[in-house]
Order: C-alpha cells, then sequence, then structure tokens
C-alpha cells in the first residue's frame, strides 16, 4: 500500500476520490509538493551551488518578495481539484514548513517575518542572518515506539561559510571568530553592495567613502573614526613642519583603513612628499584606491602604474599627486623600505610594530605613534599594561601624562635597541588616544642619553607627591627620603609605591611646535590652533599667550638633501629650541583644595603661584590641572591663602575681601595673614573674631574664637 502511494503522480491527474485509506491521500498530497517547493526554493539555480541561502537578506521586504515566489511554485505544484490549492491573495512563509505556519494574507505574513524572522536576525555586513525553519538542518531523531520522528529545529546560515548553527549567540560568537581571523569574504555568491550604500565623508577638503557602519570597527573593514580628527591634523603639521626641512620625503601611513591620512598628505603637501598608504586588508585597499581616484590621485600598486587611473584625469594633470598603494603586513613594509616619516596607528597598543619602524627610518626622520589601548594606559587595566609596555601603574589625578610617558619610553626602548635615539616633539594625551611624535637620532651616544633618560618615579597615596628616583643603580637605604612630604614618617604602614619605568624627560620642543602652529595657520586648520597654544604656552611653563608666528629660515627651503649640513642645522636649531624643560607632571586644583572653602579661579591662582617666584602654566592634560615647580607644600599652602570660608557668602578673592550684606553694618570681613596663611574672620556687629588655622600636612582647620 505504501509502495503504491509513494509511485504515484504528484501532478493530480492519477489522485482521485476513489483512494480507500484517506490518511494516505492527505500524506500525499500535503508532503510530495511541500518537499518538491522546498527543494526549488533552496536550490534555485543549478549553475551556482554556493549561492548565498535564502534566509540572508539585505531588507525585510526581500523576503516578501521570496513569498511572492513561493506562492507562484505552490500554485504550480498543486493541483486545483487537491485540497492543498491556495487561496486567493494567500501567501506562505518561505522560512517556514506548512506544517509550521500555513499560507495566510499579506499583513499576517508581514508581521510573522517581522516577529519571528527579522526581529532576531543577526547582522553582518549590511545582511541580515534571519532564523530559518526550513528542513535543513535535522536534529537527533527521537524514537517514539516503531516510529521513527524527524524534528526540524530552526537555525541560522552563516554569511562566510557553509554552518549551521542553532542559537543567536552563538552565530554571534560565530561571526567575530571570523572576523578575527580576517575571514570577512563570504563564500557564497552574493549581489555587491548598492552604491548608494557608501557614505562620502569630507574633513580638510579630502572626500572619502566609507560603508554605513564605518564607526565600527568589528563590523566594517574601512574603520572611519570622527573623533580623531585632531589626531590626523596634528600628524599633518608635524608632516608639514619635516617637509619644510626637507624635500621630497618618503611617507608611510601603515595602517590605511580608508585612506584618509595618507590623502590628506598628498592632497596638501603636493610634490614634497611622496606617499604609501599600506593596509594588510584587501577590502581596505579596494577602498583606498576609490578614494584616490576619488580625490582625483594616481594610484601605484606594485611600482606599476593601474590602466584605468587615466581615465579619472581631469584639467590640471600636473596637480594631481601620486600615492602608492600596499597590501602587507606593517612590520614586512618597514623592514624592506626606507621612509623619513613613518606613522603608527593600529587597533590598540603599537608596541608589536615598534621595532621594524626605528629599523629602516632615516636619520633626523621622525616617527609619530597613536596608542587607543587608553583602558590599559589610564590605569584601568594595570596587568595590561605591564604586560604590553612592562610597566607598574596605578590610577593617579596625572594618569593622563603617566600614559604619555609610558609611551615614550617604550619608543625610546625600542629605538634604542637599533642604536637610536629619540627626541621627543610632542605628546598629547586625550580622551580616546595618546599621540607621540619623535625625531630620530643615529648613534650609540644618542641612544644611551635616551635610555638614561627612562627612570622609575616614587608616588605618595596620601598627598600625590611625585619625584623621580636618582640616577644611578644604587640601592636607596630609604627610599621615602627622595619624597619631600613627610607622610612615612606621621603616618604607619607604607605610604609610596613606584611606578615606571617612565620617561623622565621633556615631552615638547617648542620650537618644532612653533613651527606646527605655523603650518596649521598656512593650511586654514583652525580647531586645532587653540591646541597648539595650549602646548606652547606648557612647553614654555608659562600663561603668556603672545604668539610669534614665523614662517621657517631660508636654510630649511633646501631641496638638496645635503646630509652633513642636515645634521649642522639640525644640530643649531636643537640648541636654539631646548630651553629649561618643563616641570614634570601637574597638580589638579580640585583635588587639593579645602573642604568648606572657596577656591579662587584657576587663572588668578595662576597669577599669585607665578608671584610667589614659580613657574607656572595650564596643561592640555587636565583642564583643571596646574604645571608648576613648585612643591606640593608650597602649592597647598598658596591656595588655602587665596581661599575664603564658603559661609562668608563672598566670592572675591584676595588677600583682603569685604562682602556687603542686605542690611547696613552686618557684613563679616575676612582678612588673611600673609605669613602664616590663617584666616581671621571678624564679625562686626558683636565684636568677635574666629581665626582659622590650617594644618598643610593633616589638611585639618581649627577654630579659636576671641572677643
Amino acid at each position: 500500500m505504501n509502495g503504491l502511494v509513494v509511485s504515484g503522480k504528484v501532478d493530480g491527474s492519477k489522485l482521485d476520490v476513489e483512494v480507500s485509506e484517506p490518511e494516505i491521500k492527505d500524506k500525499v498530497v500535503e508532503q510530495e509538493p511541500l518537499r518538491e517547493s522546498d527543494n526549488s526554493i533552496l536550490d534555485t539555480s543549478s549553475d551556482s551551488p554556493r549561492e548565498k541561502h535564502i534566509s540572508i537578506q539585505r531588507q525585510l521586504a526581500d523576503l516578501e518578495k521570496l513569498a511572492d515566489l513561493s506562492e507562484g511554485e505552490f500554485a504550480s505544484a498543486v493541483s486545483p481539484n487537491t485540497d492543498l490549492q491556495v487561496g486567493a491573495g494567500k501567501k506562505p512563509c518561505p522560512l517556514c514548513p506548512e506544517d509550521k505556519f500555513k499560507a495566510c494574507y499579506s499583513h499576517k505574513l508581514h508581521r510573522h517575518l517581522q516577529n519571528l524572522h527579522w526581529k532576531v536576525s543577526v547582522e553582518f555586513e549590511g545582511y541580515r542572518m534571519c532564523i530559518c525553519h526550513l528542513p535543513c538542518r535535522p536534529v537527533k531523531p527521537n524514537l517514539i515506539g516503531d516510529q521513527t520522528s524527524m524534528k526540524m529545529g530552526a537555525h541560522y546560515h552563516c554569511i562566510i561559510c557553509s554552518a549551521t548553527i542553532t542559537r543567536r549567540t552563538d552565530m554571534i560568537g560565530h561571526i567575530k571568530r571570523h572576523v578575527n581571523k580576517g575571514e570577512t569574504e563570504s563564500r557564497y555568491i552574493a549581489a555587491p553592495a548598492p552604491k548608494s550604500s557608501l557614505e562620502v565623508l569630507k574633513e580638510a577638503d579630502t572626500d572619502v567613502q566609507v560603508l554605513p557602519n564605518y564607526s565600527t570597527p568589528q563590523k566594517t573593514d574601512s574603520y572611519f573614526n570622527p573623533k580623531m580628527k585632531l589626531n590626523r591634523q596634528l600628524i599633518f603639521c608635524a608632516l608639514a613642519v619635516l617637509a619644510e626641512e626637507r624635500n621630497p620625503l618618503e611617507c608611510l601611513d601603515a595602517f590605511g583603513a580608508t585612506g584618509i591620512m595618507g590623502l590628506q598628505w598628498a592632497k596638501h603637501l603636493g610634490n614634497s612628499v611622496k606617499v604609501t598608504i599600506n593596509d594588510c586588508n584587501e577590502n581596505s585597499v579596494t577602498m583606498i584606491q576609490e578614494n584616490c581616484h576619488l580625490n582625483k590621485m594616481k594610484v601605484v600598486m606594485n611600482s606599476k602604474e593601474e590602466d584605468d587611473c587615466d581615465e579619472t584625469m581631469e584639467e590640471g594633470e600636473e596637480n594631481i599627486g601620486t600615492i602608492e598603494v600596499t597590501k602587507m603586513d606593517a612590520n614586512i613594509i618597514m623592514h624592506l623600505r626606507s621612509f623619513d616619516f613613518i606613522h603608527l596607528d593600529p587597533f590598540g597598543t603599537s608596541v608589536n610594530y615598534l621595532d621594524s619602524a626605528f629599523r629602516n627610518v632615516r636619520n633626523l626622520g621622525i616617527v609619530s605613534v597613536t596608542s587607543t589601548d587608553i583602558s590599559s594606559l589610564y590605569a584601568k587595566a594595570q596587568h595590561v599594561a605591564l604586560r604590553h609596555y612592562g610597566c607598574n601603574i596605578v590610577r593617579t589625578e596625572y594618569y593622563k601624562e603617566l600614559a604619555a610617558r609610558i609611551v615614550v619610553a617604550s619608543v625610546a626602548r625600542a629605538a634604542a635597541r637599533c642604536n637610536k635615539g629619540i627626541e621627543v616633539l610632542l605628546a598629547v594625551a586625550l580622551e580616546h588616544f595618546v599621540l607621540v611624535v619623535v625625531r630620530v637620532l643615529r648613534g650609540p651616544s644618542p641612544a644611551d642619553d635616551s635610555a638614561k633618560k627612562i627612570r622609575y618615579l616614587v608616588h605618595c597615596q596620601w598627598c600625590e607627591e611625585r619625584i623621580f628616583q636618582k640616577e644611578g643603580n644604587m640601592v636607596e637605604e630609604n627610599p621615602y627620603r627622595q619624597l619631600p612630604c613627610d607622610c612615612h614618617g606621621s603616618m604607619p604602614g607604607k605610604t609610596a609605591v613606584e611606578l615606571g619605568p617612565l620617561w623622565s624627560g621633556s615631552l615638547f620642543n617648542t620650537g618644532f611646535l612653533r613651527r606646527m602652529l605655523f603650518e596649521a595657520v598656512q593650511h586654514g586648520l583652525d580647531e586645532i590652533q587653540p591646541l597648539l597654544k595650549t602646548l606652547i604656552c606648557e612647553a614654555e611653563c608659562t600663561t603668556l599667550k603672545q604668539f610669534s608666528i614665523h614662517g621657517p629660515t631660508s636654510q630649511n627651503k633646501q631641496g638638496k638633501r645635503k646630509s652633513n649640513e642636515m645634521i649642522r642645522n639640525a644640530t643649531k636649531r636643537q640648541k636654539s629650541e631646548s630651553n629649561a624643560e618643563h616641570p614634570a607632571f601637574y597638580y589638579n586644583i580640585h583635588r587639593h583644595s579645602i573642604k568648606g572653602m572657596n577656591m579662587p579661579k584657576l587663572n588668578k591662582f595662576l597669577q599669585y603661584l607665578s608671584q610667589a617666584g614659580y613657574r607656572v602654566s595650564r596643561t592640555h592634560f587636565d583642564p583643571m590641572g596646574v604645571r608648576t615647580n613648585a612643591p606640593l607644600a608650597q602649592f597647598k599652602s598658596i591656595l588655602v591663602k587665596y581661599s575664603t570660608p564658603t559661609y562668608t557668602g563672598g566670592q572675591a578673592e584676595g588677600p583682603v575681601q569685604s562682602t556687603e550684606g542686605a542690611q547696613a553694618g552686618d557684613y563679616v570681613q575676612a582678612s588673611v595673614d600673609d605669613k602664616s596663611g590663617n584666616t581671621e574672620v571678624t564679625d562686626d556687629k558683636s565684636g568677635a573674631s574666629t581665626l582659622l588655622t590650617k594644618d598643610n600636612n593633616s589638611s585639618v582647620i581649627t577654630a579659636a574664637e576671641s572677643n
């Protein structure tokens, strides 16, 4: 009986009402056309067996179109005389079998597709991997008596490989493993993304096209971060200063991504630079080439100019620059070739590329390093900082400058291993990155001088006082004696920690920063000029904001590169630009404020410190930070001296201040003793006076009343 039913034809001509067993008739009519339709849906093209699965779509409307296709297949496969005739206007679900979801009208099908399939999908590169209930993945059979029940389970189809995974979280982890291995190309034959999905962004007169998810590095190959605009402008100004010293320069952007940085170099500096943009990802290299054509640049691949680049040429062909695009590992290209300027901006730490960067960089060249692993550098993941940089750190009030000195120390060690020294030109630590720009000095003597500037830091955990350890390898009998504070003598236990090794030298070069400011003005980079002015004041440790913007001297505009003259000019320039080094680290005025006292305004407080004979300036690391060579005890005493009690109701500052109340003759006068730092509050109505005494060490205020 069963064999007779299976051999029957499905076209409907042989199936009539005279069959003796209705159960067998229902089984034949329900299962056979359904299997045929499912196979036709899954194998839509016999020529391309690796087409993407129907559950992988870009939009919800594409799934509804598949429902229209399934409706036509059902209508052609099922006879009108059978009981399975699809009603007019009813559509089946393309991702569910008939026994799970029957054909329904369009509005119900739309709700079903949106709630059951689309909302629980997994997104990757513009595609949605929807959950599938078709018999693609049979689960283990369940034996019920003598019958075998094959239950089909819900699953996802991977867009990269042919795997089927049941859980959504497992599918997300599966895709992440593909991305970490660099396997982002789909093995299915997927339709190319439409050009309308690409976005065109403009920065500094440079156009770049990116994918819609360009701001998420784990979901796109063309990662573009708009928050790093200041970083790109700082690097451009540094390269522009170097281009005035000697040209042409061979520059390398080791991690190109979209190629925005190299395009800005070639577009604004012209023939004075020879730009090479490198990336190890093939999709990123393709994006870089398209962006070069978008900005009317010639592209050179493997030292051979592309033939199709002439089609993008327009008028003014002599103004179009040439950019070399390479696809290889950053360590390999820096080992194979020599450059005058190298920029490293990897994801996370850059310590893995420092040895290669200093291996072949030319003398008096520049290496800029951008580190984005701020969780470890800012002491949020101290074990990671120990693993990557070999530094012991804790969270301090000056944690951003601590991060900059950690990166400079790792750069100096990498340069010293290649018999090269460094001169720090710029060190910036902002919210999203730490940027270090150094000049390379060849020879063992500069390498030794740089290595000697790497020291350990003694930090007091009670008062935040800090000092670098002295040079030499002799063991200190009592390391606490190096600290100016006496916290160890007045408090039990261990009060200080040893941080480092850190860079103990200067973080800025004043002359180089002034020339960077000149280049920023010349190229119209208005957003970066306030930051450069702050850096110049910080490098000179002054509050004066008078800047003499001047261009480079005539001897720096020579086109020929003569090594002897270059070295002599660089030595003279370094001697002329080397001023007194700025004090290391800074103090936060809020961290050392007195409870119950109104602090003076920050600019006023800087004037008070300057009048006391100390060098003082603001810092870009902290908007409320003060960089000064004053000891912490003097810093606190001056802060208390010019602070007023909160209950006086006055906001005026200075040694002698008064506030007028609502009633005449009823006011409180505050006076400060200049020598002792005590505050005397006098009530003129009662004649009583209160003397507030501040102990600098214990931060305790005592009051003594007198009539």
